[in-house]
């Protein structure tokens, strides 16, 4: 990479070489992300996207100007640990590390939101290599991203997809300034950013100056503490990631055997049967709607445990020659980005005619895909304690049950939206939106913790709807057998056990994919749903106005 100033031993080379080999060998973009994403139009088609970067440092636009100044200082402090970290002179490391924030900070102005960009219609771009090039002259788009995306063949004609076309061109013209004048600090930037995307791989005084930073960020933010990460646990994710194909089949054939497979669908069509019951008496949906909704229900596809090219007997066979395991773990991780970043590249070129999964089989993660109309169940979310055949039906309906529930209601987001169903009564879905979002508004929140519940609306909605979907199968299941089992170490009846099997799923401690999640804060995941839900109120006999059992309640569906 032509090392750097700051250590004395600098060669000054080509800025694009650099660039590409840093996106290409290591994984890092300083200055806008580049990946490979299903085509806007075409979902089974893959495109190379071109994005905005992600900036380390927990910036926002309305951010006031007293913690914006706070955030920079602290990641300064980290930027000059790093440096000398790395045997750089400290007072060159002060200088350099301070272009670096400034550079940064000036990329950071340069974003539009991401809700102002779809509004004027510029969220997906097409635009092919030579198209770009003149946007954005100071970056070598043909040759970094020829080299990102090997094997693919790419040529001035190739079409990108770019989500912020303004971003790119002002990006491109600070490149161009930089190397004009400051050809030194732009080297030691990208080679700091490199440093920071690496230094999970390097020791320990690395990780500990960015648990300092992490720490330290989330004080001025307000964000409750970070619980202790042990490295294990990292290291067992690294080994998933880079290993998922061989991995996958042999997870899934350990724990989601035939068996698991076969009560995890009877409780997903018990699920689905509620639902479609429930959707026929939504007052805000008239009957054109409801049957429309049930349709949607009926065609849709479910996908459990893996997706079937996981589990490909190749795929499990496979034996990574291009993957060299030494005695330093950095290069070993590099040696695994780098076939890792050609396998995707290699899936994306191969025939995909099925749902392509955003997940690995050992996630908990479920989802719906909008485009392929197929929800999916990963086998790691089919574990206790969400699921087990053994368990009783209370356990797995509260906690697997509501999840699969939610998942399907994902399926009718595009009703709640304004404008989202004309032929619904929107009169009585207004009321219901403005009723949920007073509900949740009344729960106190614990310090240092804040959510928009603008962003979470969605979430909220499918919480409290996927409760009572679970519970209207679990009640309608009751009905039909008797004899229903108990955990005998606690002195809980059937119901009272569903409902504690939700409340243990959805309640866990802080994690670092909070500050990008659009659901809920944990303990509004829980309250706010039970609070929702008049049995519970029954079961656990709450006092008539206490917290969970409210004087009205909501009901959208």
């Amino acid at each position: 990479l032509g090392g750097w100033r700051i250590s004395g031993k600098w060669t000054s080379l080509n800025f694009n070489r650099t660039l590409r080999l840093l996106m290409s060998q290591y994984g890092h973009f300083p200055f806008f992300r580049a990946y490979l994403g299903p085509h806007p139009a075409s979902p089974h088609t893959p495109v190379i996207q071109i994005d905005q970067p992600e900036f380390d440092v927990p910036l926002k636009q309305d951010q006031e100007q007293k913690i914006y100044a706070q955030i920079f200082r602290e990641y300064l402090t980290y930027l000059n640990q790093l440096g000398t970290l790395l045997g750089g002179d400290p007072s060159k490391v002060q200088e350099h590390s301070s272009l670096s924030i400034s550079i940064t900070s000036r990329l950071f102005q340069f974003l539009r939101p991401l809700e102002q960009r779809r509004a004027q219609g510029k969220l997906f771009q097409m635009v092919t290599i030579d198209q770009l090039k003149e946007m954005a002259p100071a970056i070598d788009w043909l040759s970094c991203l020829q080299a990102t995306f090997t094997p693919m063949s790419l040529s001035p004609s190739q079409s990108l997809v770019v989500h912020d076309v303004e971003y790119l061109k002002n990006m491109s013209q600070l490149v161009e300034e930089m190397l004009l004048k400051q050809r030194d600090f732009l080297q030691s930037h990208m080679i700091l950013g490199l440093v920071v995307t690496l230094s999970p791989a390097l020791d320990s005084q690395f990780q500990e100056a960015r648990r300092k930073l992490s720490q330290k960020l989330r004080e001025l933010t307000e964000q409750p503490p970070m619980p202790a990460r042990p490295r294990w646990m990292k290291c067992v994710e690294e080994t998933g990631t880079f290993f998922e194909p061989t991995l996958a089949a042999l997870f899934v054939r350990e724990a989601f055997g035939p068996s698991t497979r076969s009560a995890a669908m009877k409780l997903f069509t018990a699920i689905r049967d509620a639902l479609i019951t429930r959707l026929r008496n939504l007052p805000w949906m008239n009957e054109e709607t409801q049957n429309m909704a049930q349709d949607k229900v009926a065609q849709l596809q479910v996908e459990m445990g893996a997706s079937e090219w996981a589990l490909k007997p190749e795929l499990a066979r496979q034996e990574y020659n291009d993957i060299q395991l030494g005695s330093s773990f950095l290069q070993s991780v590099l040696s695994c980005v780098r076939s890792l970043r050609a396998r995707i590249v290699q899936s994306f070129l191969q025939p995909h005619p099925q749902h392509r999964w955003k997940v690995s089989p050992w996630d908990v993660n479920a989802y719906y895909s909008v485009s392929d109309h197929v929800v999916v169940f990963p086998a790691g979310l089919l574990q206790p304690p969400f699921f087990h055949p053994g368990h009783p039906r209370a356990v797995n309906f509260g906690a697997a049950g509501s999840i699969m529930a939610h998942e399907l209601l994902h399926i009718f987001y595009q009703l709640l939206l304004p404008g989202g169903c004309l032929a619904c009564d929107n009169h009585a879905l207004q009321e219901a939106h403005l009723c949920l979002k007073r509900h949740y508004a009344a729960f106190p929140l614990p310090s240092r913790t804040s959510f928009n519940d603008s962003l979470t609306f969605l979430e909220n909605a499918a919480d409290v709807g996927g409760l009572a979907i679970a519970l209207q199968a679990y009640s309608k299941r009751l009905l039909r057998h008797h004899g229903e089992t108990v955990l005998p170490s606690l002195d809980l009846s059937p119901q009272q056990i569903f409902f504690r099997s939700y409340a243990q799923v959805m309640c866990r401690k802080p994690s670092p994919q909070d500050s990008h999640d659009t659901h809920s804060p944990p303990h509004l995941r829980v309250h706010g749903p039970l609070s929702s839900t008049p049995a519970f109120a029954r079961y656990f006999r709450c006092a008539r106005g206490a917290l969970l059992n409210p004087s009205s309640r909501c009901q959208l569906w």
